[in-house]
């Protein structure tokens, strides 16, 4: 009876013995060198193979390795053995640590970039198979020496009597002499903005892209930027300009932007392997219902949620995409609260929509909420982030804010849609933007009230901001 597939974890992070079950009659064998659905199931990585390769060796003793290509790998054996040694050559703790197997085709290994790679033949014939996730391209590629003493690796077979390639036998350095490789790293996209600064926050060691580094409208932009660094890609990058999106100047723009975008990004995702973290809005719906989920029909009103539309659907094709979609941001810089709070201060009583209904999200908690599902390896797809609590009108949460700042609640005076659009250039804007949360918190993920992190917001809004004159404080 064939064994059961099985995953085991060695000494070197990320690299994964993979027990498969060989079923044999009269005829030869068979097995399933690579079953994505019962592999991820057991921990494997979600790798996406591009490329099959097979290396065969004529006879017992054929050496090759340690050889770290950029990209990760599930080898295995079709026919005869191998001993196959690993090497952590990975920036980190665990920079050096050697692990070794013997594998036949009852056994494969998933190798993570970052990890040499070398094996001896055991057996006259041994063809050796391995997928990789990146399409080969010359170059050159961290190796080292097989007999190092550092690594100390009881090759069965000395090295003195087998065949080895002329570079693997004289020019390859010891592990003493080899920079450790840098992992790569989380890209963060739009920095600068209020999300992108809360993702920064939380996020200290992540490459980040602002508008002072370019237009990552362009083309050229796109192109200078060496993706192979980084697994994960968060596009905090968006154009909020709700009513300005609907002009002859600011539709090309917010198009731009929220589409064409996102758009590139994808293809960029899908030829370079990263995860690809993007941001979208309930204005992709129009509204009538009174709460949305995730699977709900887009029907945007106008050009801001038809680009933001578009966006999604093509994030939605990239195979490792978290798309968080979401409603009334509120964090460092210019926003609703800020201004409201700004006008509570100043004595200022205005007039504020109370036909809108929704809730606040809070750029920090979209910024935890998005490093929860990657940590946590959520399942992909589309998620719903705002805070929790029960929703308010734009209305609603003014007077919570004026009543906070020592104000009277009424002295915010309600006004319908139609009537605050009077006279303006204004674009539609759904109704009702409330957001169905069960998905994020089935994932793990359950958000702060929106009126806690309310009070807390204001509280810290407030030492800045001088009373009566709304000066910032020296």
């Amino acid at each position: 009876m064939a064994q059961p597939l099985g995953v085991t974890e060695t000494p070197i992070p990320g690299l994964l013995i993979v027990d498969l079950p060989v079923h044999e009659d009269p005829r030869g064998w068979f097995k399933e060198n690579w079953n994505r659905e019962k592999m991820l199931a057991l921990g494997l990585p979600d790798f996406g193979p591009v490329q099959n390769n097979v290396s065969f060796n004529t006879r017992r003793g054929v050496a090759r390795g340690i050889h770290t290509e950029p990209w990760d790998k599930l080898v295995s054996v079709a026919t005869g053995r191998v001993f196959a040694a690993w090497v952590d050559m990975r920036e980190g703790e665990s920079f050096g640590t050697v692990f070794t197997a013997e594998i036949g085709p009852d056994r494969a290994v998933f190798v993570p970039r970052g990890v040499g790679n070398s094996y001896q033949t055991l057996e006259d014939e041994t063809s050796y198979v391995y997928l990789v996730n990146d399409h080969w391209q010359a170059g050159v590629y961290p190796a080292l020496d097989l007999a190092d003493p550092q690594l100390g690796i009881s090759w069965p077979i000395p090295l003195a009597e087998c065949e080895l390639s002329e570079k693997d036998r004289v020019e390859n350095p010891a592990l003493a002499e080899i920079s450790p490789i840098p992992h790569r790293t989380t890209l963060i996209l739009g920095a600068d903005g209020q999300l992108g600064r809360a993702l920064r926050a939380l996020l200290p060691d992540a490459v980040t892209f602002t508008q002072a580094d370019g237009d990552l409208s362009s083309t050229e932009v796109l192109a200078g930027i060496d993706w192979r660094r980084h697994d994960v890609v968060i596009n905090a990058a968006a154009y909020t300009a709700v009513d300005a999106a609907e002009t002859a100047e600011g539709g090309p723009v917010c198009w731009a932007v929220n589409a064409h975008l996102p758009a590139a990004l994808a293809v960029l995702a899908r030829e370079h392997g990263f995860t690809l973290v993007h941001y979208s809005s309930d204005y992709v719906f129009d509204g009538v219902r009174s709460s949305h989920d995730e699977a709900e029909t887009f029907a945007p009103l106008g050009v801001y949620g038809s680009a933001k539309a578009a966006g999604d659907l093509a994030v939605g094709s990239v195979p490792h995409h978290y798309l968080l979609r979401t409603s009334w941001v509120v964090g460092e810089g210019a926003n609703f609260v800020a201004t409201m709070a700004k006008l509570a201060l100043d004595g200022v009583s205005p007039s504020v929509v109370d036909d809108q209904i929704g809730r606040l999200t809070f750029a920090d908690e979209l910024a935890k909420a998005t490093l929860h599902l990657l940590q946590n390896r959520a399942a992909w797809g589309t998620y719903n982030v705002t805070n929790a609590g029960a929703p308010m009108s734009w209305a609603q949460i003014a007077a919570a804010i004026f009543a906070q700042l020592g104000r009277e609640a009424a002295d915010v005076a309600p006004i319908s849609t139609e009537e605050y659009a009077r006279g303006r250039a204004s674009a539609r804007r759904p109704a009702y933007s409330t957001l169905e949360l069960a998905k994020l918190t089935d994932a793990g993920f359950v958000p702060e009230d929106q009126l806690v992190a309310l009070e807390r917001f204001v509280s810290d809004l407030r030492p800045a901001v001088t009373v009566g004159t709304g000066r910032s404080r020296s």
